[in-house]
């Protein structure tokens, strides 16, 4: 008996270290240009990482950047004083990632929306073409003049991805509908210009579009504040933003940042870490599009009714969204 409670004592304490070990760890979140509170991709982040702490009680450290060669500095910064796993946020990071995590083969990185090949390198990115069609569809039914816009942050294929679904998804309801098509940029200065974003939008719907879809960054709360002073419609991007203005905003298309961010420190926190890269989609819970409180009056039986359906049938393959990131050459 004294040998078998010696046994089992032991056991506890092995479980008892695997468990201390598992828990022992130094996450850290790297935003892009923008900033966490940018109300949309950002913040998603922040908010995944808020909610990780919040369950867990582990901690975390951040650093914002404010320009593009700070990226690598962060990240060797974080790696050296041991944080791990790092969560870098954005495309724009992928070098400094793929640099810093050769430096530190023990450490775990991820990134989101962009892929880094190396072991210990975990990447995500997203199917927002599939949450851009279901949010063209609703723009398209909620307009009244058959015109409807897009304005994007930096002028890349990731943008024009979101673009080309959105227009895919309009003309899917109306195939004599107007998308009209802007981009802020072609810097990183692109994702945080929301008086430029303004003036874009107004220009819209000087031309009569009366629903306006971002993919801006900080850039679209400039583009959802003109909605809502023309009364007009936005559409939000990647958090759900339908609360900036409660009544203007039609919908939110949902990229699950969050998400990606809480499962990284989560998987590290539980052993259960991974590498490689993983697409989320509509099926995957990855994108979708956001209704509560403040934006079910503007949407009708109809109009749900609608894009159910069609989230069902990308889901099940029978609609395909054109994927601008393999074919880069929108039919729509």
């Amino acid at each position: 008996m004294k040998k078998l409670l010696t046994i089992s004592v032991a056991l506890a304490g092995v479980a008892f270290s695997t468990a201390a070990m598992a828990a022992d760890i130094k996450p850290a979140v790297l935003y892009d240009l923008g900033g966490k509170f940018d109300k949309s991709f950002n913040e998603a982040a922040y908010t995944g990482a808020e909610k990780f702490t919040a369950d867990t009680g582990v901690a975390y450290r951040d650093f914002e950047i404010q320009n593009d060669s700070q990226r690598e500095q962060a990240l060797r910064n974080f790696a050296k004083r041991g944080q791990s796993p790092i969560v870098a946020i954005g495309f724009s990071q992928a070098n400094a990632v793929e640099k810093v995590a050769k430096e530190f083969p023990d450490t775990q990185f991820a990134i989101v929306d962009m892929v880094v090949d190396l072991p210990n390198v975990r990447s995500i990115v997203f199917k927002e073409h599939e949450g851009s069609y279901i949010v063209g569809m609703l723009a398209a039914m909620a307009s009244e003049t058959g015109k409807v816009g897009f304005i994007g942050g930096m002028d890349i294929p990731l943008i024009r991805k979101f673009a080309c679904g959105y227009k895919q998804g309009a003309l899917a309801v109306n195939a004599d509908a107007e998308v009209f098509e802007n981009m802020t940029g072609t810097t990183g200065a692109a994702w945080n210009d929301p008086v430029k974003g303004g003036e874009l939008a107004k220009s819209q719907f000087d031309r009569g579009a009366d629903v306006v879809y971002h993919a801006a960054g900080g850039t679209g709360i400039g583009v959802l504040q003109a909605a809502a002073d023309a009364g007009k419609l936005g559409i939000g991007v990647d958090s759900n933003q339908n609360a900036l203005h409660p009544g203007s905003v039609l919908s939110s298309m949902l990229k699950r940042v969050d998400v990606a961010v809480y499962s990284a420190f989560e998987d590290a926190k539980n052993d259960a870490w991974t590498s490689g890269f993983s697409v989320l989609g509509l099926a995957e819970g990855g994108v979708d599009w956001a209704l509560d409180e403040n934006n079910e009056k503007l949407i009708t039986p109809e109009m749900k009714a609608a894009v159910d359906k069609a989230r069902a049938g990308i889901v099940s393959g029978t609609i395909t969204v054109h994927d601008y990131m393999a074919d880069q050459n929108c039919p729509f």
